[in-house]
């Protein structure tokens, strides 16, 4: 017995076993089998703990992707009814401005983008008020805005033609702001924005089209609006500024003279030919609506011999060339024209049915007087009309 299982039989004590080599190697095995599990548990933890950050970063950017668009436009239907006014000349973006600042659209990129997918409809878009709802997809806005018959109301219109007093007057109805207020903001072109080769004079400058005016727009604002958008009307003509009094002139008298859109290149051509005339005419123009805008009388065709003896220097049956500048305001159309007269030798043109607007076009004295003849025929069938 050795000394130490002897110190353990005098204690009472049973002597530990002998732990063999192949023992040892027995008991070992299952620790290294609960290490490549607690390894295998380790892993799934910190696989499963990436997966779920990863979810809390990727899922927040995909929802948002979705509800990008949700944010920058309402849901709808909407609720409470605002009018909006959209004024003459406004842009898309303008347009989108005015919407959101009457809380209508959320934001404008909402009512930008919806224009933008129909350029053609947002172009076509009417001055006016429209009756709106707070809180609209923009969507149905724009299908609203795009409807002229959803107008409230129509503006202002300003037709072809008028002269500036006719233009007060029917602004002055329109806004309540008074015809003297018009007149005063006419004679300062700075105040209206009036170019200089006007010359100081507004006739023929107020653009004829539909405005929506608020009832405290100033007078001079009012007219600022129309004379910028005649600058506009002649740069997209594209007609040489030093040339604009000049065919705005033309352009006046093509529209006192025509009713048809076909005719307004003829007329202006007949006005060139007798600008450069010799016999009979010597440059005179012999225009009736110069003398009609001399009168400051409407009402009838023709004009009568006391009219046509008038000094005045808008008198082209007796001043030779154009008149001193417009004797009314053109539209568009006519601006063309002036720009872009027909080619032609016409020298003459009467309206043989002022009811219907027929006008006939003549190169020689002989031509002319013939339908003269069918002009003063519809004179003596219509009594008091000429």
């Amino acid at each position: 017995m050795s000394q130490h299982d002897v110190s353990h039989t005098i204690f009472g004590e049973p002597p530990p076993p002998v732990r063999r080599r192949r023992d040892l190697h027995r008991h070992r095995k299952p620790r290294r089998g609960h290490r490549r599990w607690l390894v295998l548990l380790l892993a799934i933890v910190l696989v499963g703990a990436a997966a779920w950050a990863a979810v809390g970063v990727i899922v927040p950017m995909v929802s948002g992707l979705f509800t990008q668009s949700e944010a920058q436009d309402f849901a709808g239907p909407g609720e409470g009814a605002v009018e909006v006014v959209i004024r003459s000349g406004e842009t898309g973006e303008d347009i989108a401005t005015t919407l959101r600042d009457a809380e209508v659209v959320k934001t404008r990129t909402a009512y930008i983008e919806v224009a933008q997918a129909d350029p053609q409809a947002a172009a076509a878009i009417q001055p006016g008020t429209y009756s709106l709802l707070k809180g609209m997809p923009a969507q149905e806005a724009f299908d609203i805005l795009t409807d002229p018959s959803n107008r409230v109301a129509a503006g202002t219109t300003i037709r072809e033609g008028l002269w500036k007093a006719e233009t007060f007057a029917a602004l002055s109805k329109a806004t309540g702001v008074p015809v003297e207020d018009y007149e005063a903001a006419a004679k300062d072109p700075a105040a209206i924005g009036l170019p200089e080769e006007a010359g100081g004079e507004v006739e023929g400058w107020l653009f004829p089209s539909t405005y929506e005016f608020a009832d405290d727009t100033p007078a001079a604002d009012q007219l600022a609006t129309m004379v910028a958008q005649t600058v506009k009307t002649l740069e997209a003509a594209g007609i040489p500024r030093e040339e604009w009094q000049r065919t705005l002139t033309i352009a006046s008298i093509v529209e006192g003279e025509v009713n048809g859109d076909a005719d307004r290149a003829k007329v202006a051509r007949v006005i060139l030919n007798r600008l450069d005339d010799g016999p009979p005419n010597y440059g005179l123009l012999q225009m009736d609506s110069t003398v009609h805008f001399v009168a400051q009388e409407r009402g009838r065709a023709g004009t009568s011999d006391e009219q046509r003896a008038s000094d005045s220097p808008y008198n082209t049956y007796k001043v030779k060339g154009l008149p001193p500048g417009p004797i009314g305001t053109p539209g568009a159309a006519s601006i063309e024209a002036a720009a872009n007269p027909a080619d032609g030798d016409w020298h003459f043109f009467v309206t043989v049915d002022p009811g219907t607007g027929e006008t006939k076009f003549a190169v020689t004295q002989a031509e002319h007087d013939a339908n003269v003849k069918e002009f003063q025929a519809w004179c003596s069938a219509n009594p008091g009309k000429c």
